[in-house]
């Protein structure tokens, strides 16, 4: 038995209803709204809410013992200033654990980074341990080539 052929027609009002369908909720077959809604302003971050939100969990990990508590500062994301504000207030939010328990020295940790981080307007200095590199790394070789060391 063979199947009567689909009008064009039919198929493409076929189509169109299923798109349509997809797309209800945007309000398939409606003209657009002339005044939508206002979309909320994007949210910006400070560089003191950074740094409050980075030290704050780093710390929070290793009051719990995250194996990832023991990376390093640059690991972490942090600034040289920032691990400072990290230690101090570790070693602050232990001692009211002992004191008062982890829920306290939770809460004491994100207290304590957020008025450093605010007082240290984000604590975003560089490394200090930052070097330029050694003159060998960068001196001419031979062939007039960067990268060799001086007497090779």
């Amino acid at each position: 038995m063979t199947r009567p052929r689909t009008r064009p027609a039919r198929a493409a009002l076929a189509a169109a209803l299923a798109g349509c369908a997809l797309t209800l909720s945007a309000g398939c077959g409606r003209a657009p709204d002339p005044h939508p809604a206002p979309s909320p302003a994007p949210r910006t971050s400070t560089p003191a809410d950074v740094c409050a939100n980075l030290v704050s969990y780093w710390v929070k990990e290793a009051l719990r013992g995250s194996k990832w508590a023991g990376l390093d500062w640059e690991q972490k994301g942090l600034s040289n200033e920032q691990y400072e504000i990290h230690d101090q207030v570790l070693a602050a939010a232990r001692a009211e654990e002992r004191r008062a328990g982890r829920k306290a020295a939770e809460a004491l940790a994100d207290r304590e980074s957020r008025r450093r981080c605010e007082a240290a307007k984000g604590a975003t200095g560089s490394s200090e341990n930052w070097r330029p590199p050694d003159e060998w790394t960068t001196a001419p070789t031979p062939s007039g080539t960067p990268g060799a060391s001086p007497g090779e």
